[in-house]
């Protein structure tokens, strides 16, 4: 494993991590890089990851930094470079049941086996051929960021799409440092956006080799975590094995739980709940079950000091007029349903004209009144002179003229010399085109794509706010006693400004930092009323 996760702070590609392999748009690859043959394929190259658009060994992705264009590479992805074709296992037949080399009762001497048993028990030590560079084929190594994640990760259940998710994380108000409560992890997707966003740095005393474990009471305090529950066990176990190789097992804690039943808790755990949650996304097909769990009380998992944001992810209406019915009887407040659209728009430069026929990516028509007439008078001279050769032609055959072999005699040469093929005009453009500044020409147009390609559901919000005590109230009124300002001399009282009370807010916080940002958002909220 390596000592930091790709996710979150890395700059080259490194052995045994997660990378992304950019074929073209909307064709992501993700792969493990590994230093040798992990599988035993038989490669002579090692790992290599096969695509449509070339081969790619890991020893020309191990150590290159992020972004960096790949060549393919010539790889026998025949049975002659497997291990099973050495052994003799790997040719192939004729119809008539003959091999047309070693067959499977060919004998093989006991060094040999033994040699190549040894080597397929231990694959690491065979040594690899240095590939080489195919003619074509490339692709783009990129960092494995969720938003990249999202659009490659294998499918176990309904993906929540980076437009929902960092909607979502920005009402919930996650931030570095944060606990965050995830029900119905399905395929991971928010899971390793919300590792990314409550992600607080590694502790100083971190392990220098890597391992990280993941400790009920905490890391470090203000180590953000990701408390994700799962009902489904493959699933769980699935994205528990994901989270190891991502290198983010000191972060996100993947339990296996029916959080219907059994609500927020971990198993082993003592009263109080380890989890100390300020933000909530259930992600359930009945999430109002749920929520009985969810409420303040000894052993909940909610923070006690802050106000907890939580979000549901419902795609009918019917589940969010019971989830905001329940929201409502067990105290939650300001609570909103939202609908996100989004349209993915493409930016480009359009060129249109005769001078772009041939060329990818143009609209090869008459950009103005002139090039159409230049373009017919071009054709109707073509026509003209070719019939007029043939005319003269046919002439010269019936006084028995013979036309030279130099085309001295006749119209038809005069014509050939006049005519410009289409291969010829092709031609022209395309060797034109190498002192063209391109991505300078054109008009700059927009279009968005004709299909929404992202799941729509409802997003409902809502907010839990904190315990408030006799005890609170009164350290409220002194605050709001000493922060009043003195009477002027006809005895009005000045407005305090905003600043002022963001000022106070800090005073009266004492250094918490969750306090002091929720009296401040208080105070904007009060703003803009």
């Amino acid at each position: 494993m390596s000592p930091h996760s790709p996710f979150l702070l890395s700059e080259v590609a490194s052995p045994d991590s997660l990378s992304i392999l950019h074929l073209k748009r909307d064709l992501l690859t993700p792969t493990i890089l590994r230093t040798h043959d992990d599988e035993n394929i038989g490669y002579a190259e090692g790992k290599v990851t096969t695509t449509r658009y070339g081969n790619y060994p890991h020893s020309t992705l191990i150590g290159q930094p992020w972004g960096s264009q790949i060549k393919a590479s010539q790889v026998d992805t025949g049975t002659r470079g497997r291990v099973g074709h050495q052994m003799g296992r790997g040719s192939k037949r004729k119809r008539g049941g003959s091999s047309t080399s070693h067959g499977d009762d060919a004998p093989v001497t006991g060094g040999i086996l033994t040699g190549l048993v040894q080597e397929e028990q231990h694959p690491e030590s065979k040594e690899m051929k240095a590939p080489i560079p195919a003619a074509t084929g490339f692709c783009h190594l990129l960092p494995p960021t969720p938003e990249v994640w999202t659009a490659s990760l294998p499918h176990r259940t309904q993906v929540v799409y980076t437009p929902d998710y960092s909607y979502i994380l920005q009402r919930l108000r996650v931030t570095p440092g944060a606990e965050v409560i995830e029900a119905g992890a399905g395929s991971g997707s928010f899971t390793h956006a919300a590792a990314r966003a409550v992600f607080n740095g590694y502790p100083d005393n971190e392990p220098s080799n890597g391992a990280r474990g993941f400790h009920e009471q905490g890391m470090d305090p203000g180590t953000g975590r990701v408390w994700s529950f799962e009902f489904h066990d493959r699933r769980a176990q699935k994205l528990q094995t994901e989270i190891q190789e991502h290198g983010l097992e000191g972060i996100v804690k993947v339990t296996h739980r029916d959080v219907y039943q059994d609500g927020f808790s971990i198993e082993g755990s003592v009263s109080p709940s380890p989890i100390n949650a300020s933000a909530v996304f259930l992600d359930l097909p009945a999430p109002w079950v749920a929520l009985r769990h969810l409420t303040r009380n000894p052993s909940s998992p909610l923070n006690p000091s802050t106000s907890v944001h939580i979000c549901t992810f419902s795609p009918c209406i019917e589940q969010v007029q019971r989830t905001v019915s329940a929201l409502r009887a067990f105290g939650w407040l300001d609570i909103e349903m939202v609908e996100l659209l989004a349209h993915r728009i493409e930016c480009r430069r359009e060129r249109v004209g005769l001078r772009e026929e041939g060329l990818r990516g143009v609209n090869a028509i008459p950009a103005t009144v002139d090039e159409a007439v230049g373009r017919l008078r071009e054709v109707e001279g073509r026509d003209r002179s070719y019939h007029h050769g043939l005319t003269i032609k046919a002439l010269n055959e019936t006084l028995g003229i013979v036309e030279s072999m130099d085309g001295s005699e006749g119209g038809k040469r005069k014509a050939a010399e006049e005519f410009v093929s289409k291969q010829q005009r092709l031609q022209t453009i395309k060797d034109a085109q190498t002192c063209r500044k391109l991505y300078k020409e054109g008009r700059l147009v927009h279009r968005s794509e004709p299909e929404l390609k992202m799941h729509t559901s409802y997003l409902v919000f809502a907010v839990l706010p904190r315990p408030w005590t006799e005890q609170d109230e009164r350290k409220a009124q002194q605050a709001i006693q000493k922060g009043l300002p003195e009477a002027n001399a006809e005895g009005l009282v000045q407005p305090i400004s905003k600043r002022q009370r963001k000022r106070a807010a800090k005073e009266l916080a004492g250094g918490d930092k969750h306090a002091e940002m929720e009296m401040k958002w208080q105070v904007d909220d009060d703003g803009d009323k």
